[in-house]
């Protein structure tokens, strides 16, 4: 009698996909977030039926994070918490991987809330473009209805604040570069990981790594999750000046991973210096030419807030708020914080290649303290 067991097939195991969260003290938003990916729906007709495995891995947060985070794990036994002692984000997405258990992972941030289908989805459009990565739409809501939070996630999310090519702002399709992806982990691992150098900008890198390998990256409308960018105008230009002055270090690093559009702050900085230095020089000629040398400052501030103002009555419409008028010095505060700080990076940077040529060369530089110099 043959044996009915035999004729079964046999089960299919299902997909593990990693989450991969970083978090630093983040006791305001976390329970929201980890609500959102806890409760992600497990199956689709696209990717089938999948199981997950969430790791925190937290950079000794001292605010009450590390608690939530436990008494999450308590009641799922699918998170785990792992410490992440060099505290930075790119030792956090490294340590993830390497706890990683499952063939897919995702890399998450914590102030951000992901829809239910969010990982599903994304998995049945990577396999489906046979694609490296695969992120879905990110909209940019305000932290909070304050009017500073409501001007920061305005300017993040408007073409004019952050390019048409931002992973805010990019379309449906392949793309340069994707947040909150869906990877392949096998070929994370053979780029080598984050470049734990770069504290920001590593996606940018890691992504440009993929692309150089053949790699598609895909972003994928059909899902969606809601960043919050900072709460405040002060917190949004730290932003915009960290961002710049990282974005010299990376070039330094792999300038294969800068687009153009990361450099454009720095030149309209460069005009204002130029021009304000014309300007400035105006006193000292007869006035009849002081007029003309003051027209190309005035000419590129007016500009600028022309189209601030444009995309201020395009947002004042769409948002039914007065409170979008003040976008115009916003935009132009956050574009001169962001180039600023890439002209300090460069400036950094040529200082430390001076240093590194000229210092050798002069007796008792190399011992001590200086020893130490780069």
């Amino acid at each position: 009698m043959p044996d009915r067991m035999s004729s079964q097939p046999p089960p299919i195991e299902r997909p593990l996909v990693s989450v991969v969260l970083a978090t630093y003290n983040e006791v305001h938003v976390i329970e929201r977030c980890l609500e959102s990916i806890l409760t992600q729906r497990l199956t689709s007709p696209e990717s089938g039926p999948i199981n997950i495995e969430v790791l925190a891995v937290d950079g000794m947060s001292d605010d009450g994070t590390v608690s939530i985070l436990h008494l999450f794990a308590a009641r799922d036994t699918r998170l785990r918490v792992v410490t992440n002692e060099k505290r930075r984000a790119p030792f956090a997405f490294n340590l993830g991987l390497r706890h990683a258990r499952g063939d897919y992972v995702c890399i998450f941030g914590a102030h951000t809330v992901y829809r239910q289908d969010y990982v599903v989805t994304c998995l049945g459009e990577l396999l489906a473009q046979g694609a490296a990565a695969c992120g879905g739409r990110v909209v940019t809501v305000p932290a909070n209805r304050s009017l500073g939070a409501r001007l920061s996630a305005w300017v993040m999310s408007h073409p004019f604040g952050s390019s048409r090519k931002s992973f805010r702002t990019q379309r449906e399709g392949p793309v340069d570069t994707v947040n909150y992806p869906l990877f392949r982990r096998d070929l994370v691992l053979a780029t080598g990981g984050y470049d734990e150098k770069l504290p920001r900008n590593q996606d940018n890198d890691l992504n440009q790594k993929l692309r150089s390998m053949g790699h598609t990256l895909w972003c994928t409308w059909k899902t969606q999750c809601q960043y919050s960018p900072k709460g405040t105008v002060k917190g949004l230009l730290r932003y915009a000046f960290g961002n710049g002055l990282w974005n010299a270090l990376t070039f330094w690093i792999n300038r294969d991973a800068m687009a153009v559009r990361h450099f454009i702050p720095l030149g309209f900085v460069l005009c204002l210096l130029a021009f304000g230095l014309l300007a400035a020089t105006a006193a000292m000629v007869p006035s009849h030419y002081a007029l003309a040398m003051a027209l190309p400052l005035a000419l590129c501030l007016s500009l600028h807030l022309f189209i601030g103002g444009l995309a201020a009555l395009q947002v004042s419409i769409r948002e039914r708020s007065f409170g979008a008028w003040w976008l115009p010095p916003v935009f132009l505060a956050f574009h001169t914080a962001y180039g600023y700080g890439t002209l300090v990076g460069f400036a950094g940077q040529l200082w430390a290649a001076f240093l590194r040529k000229v210092l050798p060369r002069h007796g008792g530089f190399t011992s001590g303290k200086n020893a130490a110099l780069p």
